[in-house]
């Protein structure tokens, strides 16, 4: 169930998309280039800012970069307007008044959205005018397939996230942003994001599961801390593989809400051993007692808060940890050269619009915080989890 690519196939998807459409045809006008000499690349090579040379295909696609946002949009709005469940419920070939009817769209329009959307390969058009899903598009974009994420994509990040990043360059310069406690105190915004996260973060917790199986084993455990732990994903998906655990997840309260209503959803043994804390992660005291769990996990939390409150969270997990507990950071994160990969990259510089004071996370930068905090340096591992996007960090305390 689910796939360990949901969010690398979606990052990869949206980074493509501006470049294959800049690819094939959205270059700039001839008169833009006439005043920038630097970009006349000879009569045997069309007008274009991709990189020239077998040996330069590591330099910045300007225009593929810079038109991708539009890419992204096309892609929401298709998902949005219910295009590819249409098509998919049509068994393909479907021509364009069908999709006129199904969207409720009937202006030209459409037909510009159906084109930019063959564009970027996630539609294809037959020459008789009809159009089929392509072969990803099908996996991940129709809601009926069990490796659907479209409702992340359309809901978390052409809804919230989008536009949180055009304020990135105010809050580069001020450093002024929401945090996400005050972001999630806004029922609604709670509840949108907790529901678009949710599945991916199912498929994301059940390979989390199997790639912590050789450092980890959760046979002997009995008590787990979820902090932050959204939807309540990650602690339905380990109490489900292990029927003795239990969990506690502490999380604001506008998203334990919308958790809570999640939680019902769930299997009735499973809603009886997790259960729903209210709690700003920032906070110095944590409800909890002191070394009572066997595991705490931080998903997607450390890269979401001050700096300053990192050493603090790994802290706290530390004194509620029993001797032998295990701390499991997992979170968007480069690597300790700090040139890659794009997806960590660019992931952790969107927290910046929503937690402007935060780290941009690196392997060490999470093992030097977990030693400071009590945490055997020596013994920390660190493992590629969404390759790419994610690693896990596991802090063992003596």
């Amino acid at each position: 169930g689910g796939s360990v690519c949901t969010a690398r196939s979606a990052l990869e998807m949206l980074l493509r998309l501006g470049s294959m459409l800049a690819r094939r045809g959205l270059h700039a006008a001839s008169a833009r280039f006439a005043a920038a000499p630097a970009l006349r690349l000879g009569r045997s090579r069309a007008l274009s800012t991709a990189p020239v040379d077998d040996e330069m295909e590591d330099d910045i696609d300007v225009d593929g970069v810079a038109y991708g946002f539009m890419a992204s949009q096309a892609l929401f709005a298709g998902l949005e307007l219910g295009i590819f469940d249409a098509i998919a419920a049509a068994g393909g070939s479907v021509d364009l008044p069908s999709l006129q009817r199904s969207s409720g769209v009937t202006a030209p329009r459409l037909q510009t959205l159906l084109t930019a959307l063959v564009a970027s390969k996630a539609l294809r058009r037959s020459r008789d005018g009809a159009y089929d899903l392509s072969p990803n598009a099908a996996r991940f974009l129709v809601s009926s397939s069990r490796h659907f994420y479209g409702d992340y994509l359309k809901l978390q990040i052409g809804r919230q996230f989008y536009h949180r990043m055009g304020a990135l360059t105010d809050v580069m310069k001020t450093g002024e942003a929401p945090s996400y406690a005050s972001w999630f105190s806004d029922p609604e915004v709670a509840a949108t994001y907790t529901r678009a996260q949710h599945n991916g973060s199912v498929a994301t917790a059940k390979a989390l599961l199997k790639r912590m199986a050789g450092s980890v084993s959760l046979d002997g455990a009995s008590k787990m801390l979820d902090v932050g732990g959204g939807s309540g994903a990650f602690s339905y998906v380990f109490t489900g593989k292990h029927p003795q655990l239990s969990s506690q997840i502490l999380e604001l309260p506008e998203v334990c809400a919308t958790g809570n209503t999640i939680r019902a959803e769930q299997p009735a043994d499973v809603q009886q051993r997790v259960s729903f804390s209210e709690l700003d992660a920032t906070s110095p005291d944590w409800p909890v007692p002191d070394g009572e769990y066997d595991l705490v996990l931080m998903s997607y939390i450390s890269g979401s808060v001050p700096e300053p409150v990192v050493g603090a969270l790994y802290a706290n997990a530390y004194k509620a940890l029993k001797p032998g507990g295990r701390l499991l950071v997992h979170d968007f994160m480069v690597d300790d050269s700090l040139d890659g990969p794009l997806g960590g990259a660019i992931w952790a510089l969107q927290h910046v619009t929503v937690n402007a004071d935060g780290l941009g996370l690196a392997p060490r930068e999470v093992v030097s915080r977990m030693g400071a905090a009590g945490f055997a340096s020596g013994k920390a591992e660190t493992h590629e989890m969404i390759s790419g996007l994610t690693k896990l960090v596991i802090g063992h305390k003596n």
